[in-house]
């Protein structure tokens, strides 16, 4: 991180619910992905991102709103750099609170919205989140996100690819998510998806999820690593179990996908320090 950015990161453990407050004054995030719900608001410059294959710039008060897995990064799109309050509502926990029992036949009507109630809302959840509030005010809180966001639902409209090609991209994936762990080459990664060759695999895979197998699979194994250490997993195993070479490979892309080390998010979520956590 550049001098004068900083992350502000809070775990409420009742519901998974997570929330930050962040400033950068250049880059901020590499393309990643997260497998929660996303609502944020933009509090002060331009944030500029790609998301839904086209770059996008929010200004003060402008909502941002990304579906689970889509892939997005980050960075300031003006001199003076931005800040942003986030909130990151697990898929189970919006299920539940909108009463619904799948969520694949729905999602946010656009990436960008003005919605004047939205963007003081995620503050007062963060301002609540951050600190030793009552549960009931907590859950209230975050009841109100939820109905804040009822209107910015709507039918999926992005369908996935079909035919030949759009087969192999599933299998591959698969393939990838069977095994994070496994370090397979591109030739075999084609074979196991029934491809013609590795070339056709990598056009296939880059058609239906916008990127190449292995940046799919890096990101793929930054969720898993999130997942684990937000349950209380060290960083060393982390590692070890998501396929990155060791501690500090796994830092340094955590770190550029989410803006802090791995010990500090496991810290954050459980309270637990980590030992090594100067390694991170």
């Amino acid at each position: 991180m550049a001098q004068g950015d900083h992350v502000r990161l809070v775990h409420d453990s009742a519901s998974g619910v997570e929330a930050i407050q962040a400033r950068f004054n250049g880059h901020a995030y590499d393309l990643h992905r997260h497998d929660d719900w996303l609502v944020g608001v933009t509090d002060h410059g331009v944030q500029d991102f790609l998301c839904r294959g086209a770059r996008r710039r929010s200004t003060p008060e402008r909502a941002i709103l990304i579906e689970p897995e889509e892939a997005h990064d980050g960075e300031a799109g003006a001199a003076d750099g931005f800040a942003y309050t986030m909130l990151y509502l697990p898929r189970s926990w919006l299920r539940a609170a909108l009463g619904r029992k799948r969520d694949d036949d729905f999602g946010f009507r656009s990436t960008l919205v003005d919605d004047q109630r939205l963007g003081p809302v995620v503050r007062r959840a963060f301002a609540v989140l951050a600190e030793p509030a009552p549960r009931l005010e907590r859950d209230g809180i975050l009841d109100d996100v939820v109905a804040c966001l009822a209107s910015q639902f709507g039918q999926r409209m992005h369908e996935a690819p079909r035919g030949r090609d759009a087969v192999v991209a599933g299998r591959a994936r698969e393939r990838l998510l069977d095994a994070l762990d496994e370090d397979i080459g591109a030739d075999a990664l084609a074979v196991a998806a029934g491809a013609a060759d590795r070339f056709q695999l990598a056009r296939a895979f880059r058609a239906a999820y916008g990127v190449a197998p292995h940046a799919w699979l890096v990101q793929m194994r930054l969720l898993r690593a999130r997942q684990l250490l937000a349950d209380g997993a060290a960083p060393a195993a982390v590692a070890a179990s998501c396929g990155f070479a060791d501690q500090s490979h796994l830092g340094r892309w955590f770190r550029r996908a989410y803006g802090v080390t791995p010990a500090v998010y496991r810290a954050r979520c459980t309270g637990v320090p980590d030992a090594d956590g100067a390694i991170g």
